[in-house]
């Protein structure tokens, strides 16, 4: 089956192919440079899947898949939140973003037990300019002090999930990929798809 993903972030288009395995072929929007970049205005995180998945739907035939995660960080009244992806600025690197990040916990936050943190990841599924389901992915864990681990992207050196000693960073893929926010939200994706194969 093919899917195209609304983003044209590599790392995340690697990572939903790898979790949905070879039954799949997933290309994203960096083949597409006619199809013109949609603002996310939402005020969640599904909100702006929504907008991104049904926006490029209408522009491109099959199923389009868009996912918007994000950091919420419990000390921080949730935030970075939706704006994750540019919580240092507009076009901010992912070290800025964590700089900034750990910079705004060092001054809230006296107490290291107090740094509770979940990932969550929206996923919205569209055809044809209508949207066909939304799947929701949590995963609780802790920001630590420091980044550590060469893997993943975004705040994955900075986030230890629960149960956990390691970073997002410092596991392998195969592990990070059966516990994430994504790989949980792209479960309930994948069983809409089987659904909706089965009934074409």
């Amino acid at each position: 089956m093919q899917l195209i993903v609304a983003t044209r972030n590599a790392h995340k288009t690697r990572e939903i192919q790898r979790i949905l395995g070879p039954a799949f072929m997933v290309t994203d929007l960096s083949a597409h440079p006619e199809i013109p970049d949609i603002r996310e205005n939402g005020k969640s995180f599904e909100e702006n899947a929504i907008l991104k998945a049904v926006g490029a739907s209408r522009h491109l035939p099959g199923f389009i898949v868009a996912d918007d995660s994000g950091l919420e960080v419990d000390a921080l009244g949730g935030a970075p939140g939706i704006f994750s992806a540019r919580y240092a600025g507009e076009n901010a690197t992912d070290k800025q973003n964590i700089e900034r990040l750990l910079g705004e916990l060092a001054r809230t936050v006296a107490d290291e037990t107090k740094r509770s943190a979940q990932f969550r990841c929206a996923i919205a599924l569209a055809r044809k300019g209508e949207l066909l389901g939304t799947f929701e992915g949590i995963v609780e864990g802790i920001v630590v002090e420091r980044a550590r681990g060469l893997y993943g992207f975004g705040y994955d050196p900075i986030f230890v999930p629960r149960g956990f000693q390691e970073t997002f960073a410092e596991l392998p893929a195969e592990v990070k990929d059966t516990i994430s926010h994504r790989a949980k939200a792209i479960r309930g994706l994948n069983a809409k798809l089987a659904a909706l194969k089965t009934a074409d």
